[in-house]
């Protein structure tokens, strides 16, 4: 898509700004000399000694032997159980349901024989009870009785590590985030600064921060620009366009920017997001390239409000049902193996899908609030692309090739994870690598050669997201995202905002502040277990249980702010025409607005309705 990039919109032309690079680069090193807090020693002693001390205490009190003393097979039980409860999963039944599938996904080395056998001695010897009883004991081993200043030896060593790993994530996050707004250096400059950052301060070794930088969705973002390649080279986005808009009476910008609210955010909802960002980003830029005239050539506005509406609406329809991202079925799993509590797939829709209902009239307000294009009246741009379509004639064997692979693709990314579960596809392929091959099969059929990816396709997005992939698990697999998150609900704790509504909107917000950072299943996973603990202590067997569960999982949705914050972000970036404070012109105030809108659902909606018979809270 380089023909319709404009330089100095994108940055890419740009060199390093000296003067405001030293400000990340100073703060940086600032952080890093500054004394670690206890609070970084506490969660590095959990992250780094914790696993060993929960696994210790396991196989003592069921074997009475120590971890290097035990059997391969009660390992093995220790471990899992270990497991389970970083995932919060404490219940016997949920432990009797993972398989050696599970153990090798979590790298937790089994053969079949000790697996049966470790499973075989929790369903005879253990109550439902016992087990709950013996995981509640371990967590708050893990938790609270476990002190960074009672380590001793290695224990201590490991746990400075762990703390050194977590203030240099914390270092780096001021960096990022400062280059991301400003654009002080080039933005997929940052991206390689990250992977430096990790290896120079020994967080990651040269060995591994290569494979860190890529993702599923590091590839679906690849694909999905290529195939938009192909369709811009071949026409097929004039003709998706026309058939969109052509039943218009009257094509204004503001028509056509609320019905892709109305048709993106809904879908949103049930389908892959990323995958509407990237059906619909040649569809914005067709728009905008044929509403130019003589009298007016450029119209910056006009391109920013069609992208930003393209993602917002993207965004906001994440939490309308638990098929709309990962971390609705997170928290949902989180509520059930923590407390028992389910929340039915069509029940969920119930209490979340008005959250969308409420927030369409809103955003689309505000994108045509933020943005002040030239332009109004996209009717001369209809009437070109008729135009155009006319002079192309009927749909040449090009155009056809380019509709039925994306078509395919488009089937491939809305059934792969149904086909997985049903056992027709014997493995899980991901949206990702039904994308590349997509772009495979132009190539392969001659839609477009490699020139075409090579000049059309914005690679310094692909890098850019990358960036964010690392970032995000750097985030996460460190503490720092558990950390920041358990600090800042402990400081807030003695102003009273620890239980009902203001505990609710301090956990959404700090939600909706990590996910901006990174991705938002890895964001549900910080906050949710923490604030699922402090909604049972302070609210237990109430409503207020589902509704945290709730709460936390659509406010991981709201990254509204960065570009790196959601795929569909980083996908409508490529077009070429935003800068990342055009982010923040609609993203900043929807911030506020999403958050206040989820606790208002909350508080009259929620309440007024209840859950399942639970007391209130």
């Amino acid at each position: 898509m380089s023909d319709t990039k404009k330089g100095k919109a994108t940055g890419y032309d740009k060199f390093v700004d000296w003067k405001l690079f030293s400000i990340p680069v100073i703060l940086f090193f600032v952080i890093l000399i500054l004394p670690t807090p206890y609070g970084m020693k506490d969660v590095g002693a959990e992250y780094k000694v914790g696993t060993k001390v929960v696994v210790n205490s396991i196989t003592q009190e069921l074997f009475g032997e120590t971890s290097a003393d035990a059997d391969q097979w009660q390992l093995l039980l220790a471990k899992m159980m270990e497991q389970n409860l970083r995932m919060g999963a404490l219940t016997k039944d949920r432990f009797m349901k993972r398989n050696m599938k599970w153990c090798s996904k979590y790298d937790i080395e089994a053969t079949q024989a000790n697996f049966d056998k470790a499973q075989a001695y929790v369903e005879n010897n253990l109550s439902a009870e016992a087990f709950g009883k013996m995981m509640q004991d371990a967590l708050k081993l893990r938790k609270h009785d476990l002190k960074y200043e009672e380590l001793t030896g290695k224990d201590k060593a490991a746990a400075d590590k762990g703390a050194w790993h977590i203030k240099v994530a914390i270092a780096m996050m001021a960096f990022v985030v400062f280059c991301f707004l400003t654009e002080c250096i080039p933005l997929p400059g940052v991206a390689f600064c990250i992977g430096l950052i990790l290896v120079f301060t020994g967080v990651v070794s040269r060995n591994d921060v290569a494979g860190l930088y890529w993702s599923d969705a590091c590839w679906f973002i690849m694909g999905s620009l290529m195939f938009a390649a192909a369709f811009v080279k071949t026409g097929v986005d004039k003709r998706v366009c026309l058939m969109m808009f052509k039943k218009l009476a009257v094509p204004n910008v503001k028509w056509v920017t609320l019905i892709f609210f109305v048709i993106i955010t809904p879908l949103a909802a049930f389908i892959s997001d990323h995958a509407l960002a990237a059906m619909f980003l040649p569809i914005g830029i067709l728009l905008y390239q044929n509403s130019l005239s003589k009298e007016v050539p450029e119209d910056k506005e006009l391109a920013k409000l069609l992208m930003i509406a393209i993602a917002m609406a993207c965004n906001i329809g994440g939490p309308g049902a638990p098929s709309g991202g990962a971390r609705n079925v997170i928290m949902m799993t989180y509520l059930n193996d923590m407390f028992g509590m389910d929340i039915g797939y069509f029940q969920w829709v119930t209490y979340c899908f008005p959250f969308l209902i409420i927030m369409i009239p809103i955003t689309w307000f505000m994108v045509n609030w933020r943005f002040k294009p030239q332009i109004h009246s996209l009717a001369p741009a209809m009437d070109q692309l008729s135009r155009e379509i006319n002079k192309m004639g009927k749909w040449n064997s090009k155009q056809i090739w380019a509709f039925v692979i994306f078509v395919v693709m488009v089937f491939g990314w809305f059934t792969e994870k149904a086909f997985f579960d049903m056992g027709i596809y014997p493995v899980r392929l991901g949206i990702g690598v039904i994308a590349v091959a997509g772009a495979v099969a132009y190539l392969l059929t001659g839609v477009c050669n490699w020139r075409d990816y090579q000049e059309r396709v914005d690679w310094g997005v692909v890098w850019l997201y990358a960036g964010a992939i690392i970032f995000g698990r750097t985030l996460d697999s460190t503490g720092a995202a558990y950390w920041m998150a358990r600090s800042i609900l402990d400081a807030l704790a003695p102003l009273g905002m620890d239980s009902g509504l203001p505990l609710m909107l301090v956990n959404n917000g700090l939600t909706a502040v990590l996910t901006n950072l990174m991705a938002d299943g890895p964001a549900a996973a910080a906050v949710g277990p923490i604030s699922l603990n402090m909604a049972g202590l302070v609210h237990p067997g109430t409503t207020y249980l589902p509704f945290m569960a709730m709460g936390t999982a659509m406010a991981s949705s709201f990254a509204y702010c960065l570009i790196i914050g959601t795929p569909p972000n980083a996908i409508v970036y490529a077009g070429g025409y935003l800068e990342p404070k055009d982010y923040l012109r609609v993203g900043l105030p929807m911030w506020f607005v999403a958050n206040i809108v989820v606790i208002l659902l909350v508080s009259v909606y929620w309440c007024f309705r209840g859950f399942s018979g639970l007391p209130a809270f």
